[in-house]
């Protein structure tokens, strides 16, 4: 079983080390976005799960394509097909993304340590802890940093020591988007999701006021007195041209 503590002392000690070997600049751009960024914010604020970690989960397993759920990119109007099989459909890419979040493994919105060390330890309990296991830094992760080189599992339960990741990996893509966003950051505390927002109610009918009752000042409506006062108001004040 892996060591998920010494994971996090790891994978913390290689974001103070590591360096960007590709040019990250393009895809942050997209994901900082703020059309984007207000898709990413509107999850968070329902499962807790920072902002930019949803963002680069998008783009790892979707190249941030809006029509493919954030658990494995299948198309969200669908039943998935690949780990995790069987959900959906759904309604809405926010929908399949909460989804994921909450209910689906490594169970994401459960995370109470989002310190850099801890944040990229979920981020790569997400597509697996096989590198982990291997002592090896995870691709999902290092990819186009100077913390990866090479290997990779091609395929389910098979590993190619030669094989390269081509994709860009979390860490990096967080490195790029906080150099255009410096709000981002990793704090070490659990983000609380806020109460559900309750729509706003409208009084019921027996709470409104009742009505005034008729009156030399507020003649009811079709009567004598208010015919009368529509005369004397078009006498006294009549419009100007």
């Amino acid at each position: 079983m892996t060591d998920l503590v010494a994971l996090k002392q790891a994978n913390a000690k290689r974001w103070a080390n590591a360096r960007l070997t590709r040019d990250f600049s393009s895809v942050a751009k997209r994901l900082v976005f703020p059309g984007a960024k207000s898709q990413y914010q509107a999850v968070g604020a329902r499962t807790g799960v920072p902002w930019a970690v949803i963002a680069v989960i998008h783009e790892r397993e979707s190249s941030q394509d809006w029509t493919g759920s954030l658990a494995q990119g299948d198309p969200w109007n669908r039943i998935s097909v690949h780990v995790p099989a069987g959900r959906g459909p759904f309604r809405s890419w926010e929908e399949a993304a909460i989804d994921a979040l909450v209910n689906c493994s490594p169970h994401v919105a459960r995370n109470k340590d989002w310190s850099i060390g801890g944040t990229l330890t979920r981020l790569e309990e997400y597509n697996g802890l096989g590198y982990a296991a291997r002592g090896a830094p995870s691709p999902y992760l290092w990819s186009g940093t100077d913390q990866y080189r090479c290997g990779k599992y091609v395929r389910d339960g098979v590993y190619d020591s030669n094989a390269v990741d081509r994709q860009l990996g979390c860490a990096g893509l967080l490195l790029a988007m906080i150099a255009l966003d410096p709000t981002i950051s990793f704090s070490g505390t659990a983000v609380t999701p806020p109460s559900p927002v309750h729509p706003i109610s409208r009084p019921a009918v027996h709470d409104l006021p009742e009505p005034l009752p008729p009156s030399i000042a507020h003649p009811a409506r079709g009567s004598v007195g208010a015919i009368i006062a529509s005369i004397l108001s078009a006498i006294f004040n009549p419009r100007r041209k």
